[in-house]
């Protein structure tokens, strides 16, 4: 189980200064991002031998730079750097561990677009994230099959279904396309007439917040559509003033956040029930806590069922009920994500 890590007071994450960044300040950062094994380390005086650190994963590194500012330096159990650093770990096999563990090729409808559960269709919109997480369930996922063209031809089996309610951008993380082409995606959705919501699934407001851009804010402003952003904080520490600040520009939205429970990360009642709290006081809604995915490379993050239930049902005495997120689990072939109860053992 983590120790429960030091955050800043509620008032010292206040926002440095209103509203968003330059259009071009969030490429900057993302060319600046470390993918180097070596390079982090020296950033945050620590040694291989002390981190089980590995290259030749098969997945890279990459971390961007805001993001690395948040990780405490010469702390080898610091909880935000154990969810991008490679280790050996990762390079062993374990039964029940596989490469497509919730047979999402099974939902694919078309070329970049999946049906898992009804009225929803999910859009691999890009292939890649601003920061490479460890546990990602989507790490063996084959993006060069399910690249979109120019006047992505998915969305024309969203427009023959009209069951589609809401059609959610994933990926990869859909923030990572430019701005004309994710207006031209969004504009795409927002002239479909059954559509009713658009849901953007992203982790860059968390590790690269000056992604919050006028130019994004004024386009999610003009679609007809219902916005919601769901967002994947996973500890308290990862909330800074810059966080703040883009989560204050998006607050026009619906703004909720999904965490996935791991070991050595935030595997500790306190941990997670302080991360409620600082994302309520951020104007953000607690969501879904994820059991991990039985994803190739990422067993040493895992937990039992039994000790889920009881991290959350102590959650569910240390917070108001709607700040205490669902602990869910995806199994393929359900109808929904499984509902998990705290309640028995």
């Amino acid at each position: 189980m983590t120790t429960t890590a030091p955050v800043p007071p509620l008032e010292m994450i206040e926002p440095a200064s209103p509203g968003p960044w330059p259009a071009d300040a969030w490429r900057r950062e993302l060319a600046r991002a470390v993918t180097d094994v070596g390079e982090l380390l020296d950033l945050l005086a620590l040694s291989a031998e002390q981190v089980d650190a590995a290259r030749g994963t098969g997945f890279a590194l990459r971390a961007p730079r805001p993001y690395i500012a948040r990780m405490r330096r010469g702390d080898p159990r610091d909880p935000l750097l154990r969810q991008v650093l490679p280790t050996a770990r990762e390079s062993q096999s374990v039964p029940g561990y596989g490469v497509d563990p919730l047979r999402e090729s099974s939902a694919v409808i078309d070329a970049g677009l999946l049906r898992k559960y009804a009225g929803r269709a999910l859009l691999i919109a890009a292939g890649a994230c601003a920061v490479n997480c460890r546990y990602c369930f989507r790490r063996h996922f084959p993006y060069a099959e399910h690249r979109q063209g120019a006047d992505f031809p998915a969305l024309e089996a969203v427009r023959r279904d009209a069951a589609i309610k809401e059609v959610i951008l994933s990926g990869g993380d859909p923030l990572m396309l430019r701005d004309a082409r994710f207006a031209a995606l969004v504009r795409g959705i927002a002239g479909i007439d059954h559509v009713r919501r658009i849901r953007i699934h992203t982790r860059l407001p968390v590790v690269l917040p000056q992604r919050v851009t006028a130019a994004l804010l004024e386009l999610l402003a003009s679609v007809p559509q219902r916005v919601v952003i769901v967002l994947h904080f996973n500890h308290g520490n990862e909330i800074d003033g810059d966080c703040v600040r883009a989560l204050a520009a998006l607050g026009r939205f619906t703004l909720l956040n999904q965490s996935v429970l791991l070991r050595g990360v935030n595997d500790d009642a306190d941990t997670l029930a302080e991360l409620s709290e600082r994302l309520f006081a951020a104007g953000v809604l607690p969501y879904y806590l994820h059991l991990p995915d039985a994803v190739a490379g990422t067993a040493h993050f895992d937990l039992s069922e039994t000790q889920a239930k009881a991290l959350h049902r102590r959650m569910g005495a240390l917070l108001p009920g709607y700040l205490n997120p669902r602990l869910v689990r995806e199994m393929p072939g359900l109808e929904a994500k499984e509902l998990l109860s705290a309640s028995g053992p």
